[in-house]
């Protein structure tokens, strides 16, 4: 659908959170114009497309299954079309780091050797008022060589050079378009109002502030596109991008953005979401988690064929899983697109050896196989991990600072090869007592660090953040409407699920000012009730996040 776009605005945002120190360096008056014309253009279209978003849903459950489309089937077949050329910084991405944008989070992440940072204001970030604004503050001082971090233990942190050319190339991962800013409300001139979408505010007062001081620091406003399911949707990242750069004179084409291909529905139109990108496209990623919880989620009501076992034995290496990863690669590279792996969540626990070395060895089997599948580079959580992604990807590569040339030819993938998720069972996967405990244990131990603000936490060795949650918490919705059982034959009923989060939480080890309770009632709401939400952070973000102490700023004025 095209629309016609204004470039003043009619309406108004007001500021609801609290301000804090330097927070008007963000919320200047004339970005909150850029959000307000942002807002007015394209946020109608956001809800039409979260509405067909729960259209394909309702069709699923009514006896549809996903597939290649048929009315974009040209796109598919013409193998004439590219996207942009690779942008400065973003033509070598062997290793990519991922983490929260606070300011010791961003001086870790720059200084830690690798090609690229994803800056995440999504999955990895707790969505306060304090973490989306300071994480914006963070970002502003590191472009432009100025942050500086005192830790409260009187511990200094500088990012190591002021020439970004320097430091991993900076691409910043806006929140999905189910999320909301509630610290921002938007005013029509008749006097309705609204909450401002959350990838709206990301991205426009990143790109507001940092777009030119990016281009002339060598680099460019790159992005991460999180949580899409259509081509559809990325029109309309598209066209928000071409309306951004006009706003603020900037030539079309500059932004760059890599779409993670982390849901079902999305892995059928890999060529069509590239394609509605092309002029801005710099690649696709392989979001293994939030891919998991996407299977998940559309195929919950198919039955016992469709019912995932413990996440443990769902391997990168399982039929279903490996035909989406070769398909991305095969995608991408026909396209002249770089095909980014994704994160292995273990990670390496300085004071024990002998985690330390499994977390290596897990990594290592890891990135051997994406860099040898084909992939271009891969996603790390801890900078330890850094050299041991490197050298796969370097044992491949040489001095090649990519391996878009390889296209994968041999490749050949069906819906049925993407839809086979009973291939795991048929390996001997299974769903054992184990499985269960761990996901209510990690699923509100990580909603609870959440709630405190805290988006991306080390539990039992593994990097955790909400698609973990997410994992968890549909399985354990899917195996009770499902009717499954564990390997010992016991039925996984809502009662004896009840029954562990209680004898689990109770076995907590408690601390002051901890959010146990309120984590835990927000894990129920999503894991045992009839109804099934698209997404916990929904939810969670409205009912204990936003007005809790960890929402207001780091220093108030």
């Amino acid at each position: 659908m095209t629309t016609e776009t204004t470039t003043a605005p009619r309406g108004r945002i007001e500021v609801k959170g609290a301000l804090g120190q330097r927070y008007e360096e963000v919320l200047t008056p004339a970005a909150m114009d850029f959000l307000t014309v942002l807002h007015e253009n394209f946020a109608y279209r956001r809800l039409e497309l979260l509405e067909r978003r729960q259209a394909f849903q309702d069709a699923i459950d009514g006896g549809a299954m996903p597939r290649f489309l048929k009315e974009t089937e040209a796109i598919r077949g013409d193998l004439t079309w590219r996207v942009a050329p690779l942008a400065p910084g973003l033509e070598d991405r062997r290793v990519e780091i991922t983490g929260p944008t606070d300011p010791k989070m961003t001086v870790n992440a720059l200084n830690s050797g690798a090609k690229v940072w994803l800056a995440d204001f999504e999955d990895a970030l707790s969505p306060t008022w304090r973490n989306v604004i300071e994480g914006q503050l963070s970002l502003k001082d590191a472009i432009r060589g100025q942050l500086r971090f005192v830790s409260p233990e009187g511990k200094a942190y500088q990012v190591k050079s002021p020439d970004i050319k320097e430091l991993p190339t900076i691409v910043a991962r806006p929140r999905g378009w189910h999320l909301l800013e509630k610290h921002l409300r938007y005013f029509a001139p008749s006097g309705f109002s609204q909450s401002i979408p959350g990838a709206l505010v990301d991205f426009g007062l990143y790109f507001f502030h940092n777009a030119a001081e990016l281009i002339a620091r060598g680099r460019g406003p790159y992005f991460y596109l999180p949580k899409l399911q259509s081509h559809k949707e990325a029109r309309l990242w598209n066209d928000i991008f071409n309306f951004a750069q006009d706003q603020l004179g900037i030539p079309r084409g500059t932004i760059r953005a890599t779409v993670l291909i982390e849901t079902l529905p999305a892995a059928f139109e890999m060529d069509e979401i590239l394609y509605e990108l092309r002029t801005h496209s710099s690649g696709l990623n392989a979001g293994r988690w939030d891919y998991q919880f996407s299977i998940i989620k559309t195929l919950r009501n198919k039955g016992v064929k469709y019912v995932l076992p413990d996440r443990a034995q769902v391997t990168m290496t399982q039929p279903f899983m490996r035909a989406y990863t070769e398909l991305l690669v095969k995608t991408c590279h026909q396209r002249g697109a770089s095909a980014m792996g994704g994160m292995s969540a273990f990670i390496p626990n300085r004071r024990d050896p002998e985690v330390t070395e499994r977390a290596f060895e897990q990594v290592r089997k890891d990135k051997l196989r994406e860099a040898t599948d084909g992939f271009d580079g891969t996603w790390v959580a801890h900078p330890d991990l850094i050299p041991i992604a490197q050298e796969e990807f370097d044992n491949v590569l040489g001095s090649r600072p990519n391996q878009i040339d390889r296209l994968r030819d041999d490749v050949r993938v069906t819906a049925g090869d993407l839809l086979d998720v009973d291939s795991a069972r048929r390996a001997g996967a299974t769903i054992t007592s184990k499985g269960l405990r761990t996901n209510i244990s990690v699923g509100i131990r990580y909603l609870e660090n959440w709630l405190r603000g805290n988006g991306a936490a080390a539990i039992d060795n593994l990097m955790e953040d909400v698609a973990t949650a997410e994992i968890s918490r549909s399985q354990i919705w899917q195996w009770i409407a499902a009717g499954a059982a564990t390997a010992s034959g016991a039925p996984i009923t809502r009662e004896r699920v009840e029954a562990l989060i209680a004898e689990i939480v109770d076995d907590l080890e408690k601390f002051p000012g901890n959010r146990y309770r309120e984590a835990t009632e927000a894990f129920k709401a999503v894991a045992i009730e009839e109804d099934f939400p698209a997404f916990l952070t929904v939810g969670a973000y409205v009912s204990y996040l936003v007005g809790s102490d960890v929402d207001q700023p780091t220093d108030p004025i």
